[in-house]
């Protein structure tokens, strides 16, 4: 497994020609495929076509950097440099069993699949950005991890340009490596924000907005980048204040998964603090 941190002070000079004079594909038209088209349009990178299941999201994905949106998987031209697998996991499969054969090197952006996947095509590879992504928020590239893996040495130093011309944070990653990444980002991000579900619910029974907790929240993000999560640990777990873990289940008393939850969560806080 490897996680190589890349320098990028002579990002061109192993590129044929820059990486804003190649045309990329972008297939997908969700929350990862919306990001990175508009970053690599802002860098003035062409999109030469976008295609999406749905056409109507096609469109618009397409006028947004000034692409060509398609119906069909089939249309996609084989002239292109870079073809974006920007799918969810699920359909990942089926977008590659219907890809058309092509030249350039085609890529997807998945955390938890292995680059194995394209191994019909010629040229392949990944590009992971760690990061979660909305189409209403742009995303500022510029500090998020990308992740990249490829087929050869020198389909991973085209990567490698790509992606520094969109962060300063660019690695080589194989599959297993991203894959436990991945797992560390659910749990940072996606079970985090769940939380944040929870605690809205909790809140709205007692008529009080979500906002109270907001200072709460960007104070504990605050401070596990600025230290280890492990040291900011607190919270009556943490202290062993069992009266506090008691009163709190009595309120969960009708809601058993959500008190599976917290028994669960506060035992484990318990033993990583012992360790």
């Amino acid at each position: 497994m490897r996680l190589v941190c890349e320098c990028f002070v002579n990002a061109f000079c192993n590129l044929k020609k820059p990486v804003k004079n190649i045309k990329v594909s972008i297939i997908g038209s969700g929350n990862v495929a919306t990001n990175i088209a508009a970053a690599l349009f802002a860098e003035g990178v062409e999109i030469a076509q976008v295609y999406s299941r749905n056409y109507d999201n096609a469109l618009l994905l397409a006028k947004q950097v000034n692409a060509r949106a398609i119906q069909q998987i089939s249309s996609l031209e084989n002239t292109g440099d870079l073809y974006i697998l920007a799918v969810t996991d699920n359909v990942l499969q089926d977008i590659i069993e219907q890809f058309p054969a092509v030249n350039g090197l085609v890529v997807h952006t998945s955390g938890s699949v292995s680059m194995s996947v394209l191994k019909k095509f010629k040229r392949y590879g990944v590009l992971y950005p760690l990061q979660t992504f909305s189409k209403k928020r742009k995303a500022a590239f510029l500090n998020i991890p990308l992740l990249i893996e490829a087929s050869s040495a020198s389909e991973e130093s085209f990567l490698k340009d790509v992606a520094g011309h969109l962060s300063s944070k660019v690695y080589s990653a194989d599959s297993e490596r991203r894959l436990n990444v991945h797992l560390a980002a659910v749990f940072a991000c996606n079970f985090a924000n769940h939380m944040y579900v929870v605690a809205e619910k909790i809140l709205a029974d007692s008529g009080i907005n979500f906002d109270f907790m907001h200072p709460l929240i960007l104070e504990t993000a605050s401070k596990a980048t600025a230290m280890s999560p492990r040291d900011a640990q607190t919270g009556p777990a943490f202290r062993g204040e069992n009266a506090i873990l008691e009163k709190h289940l009595s309120l969960l008393e009708n809601f058993d998964t959500l008190k599976d939850i917290y028994i669960k969560i506060s035992n484990h806080i318990l033993l990583e603090k012992e360790q």
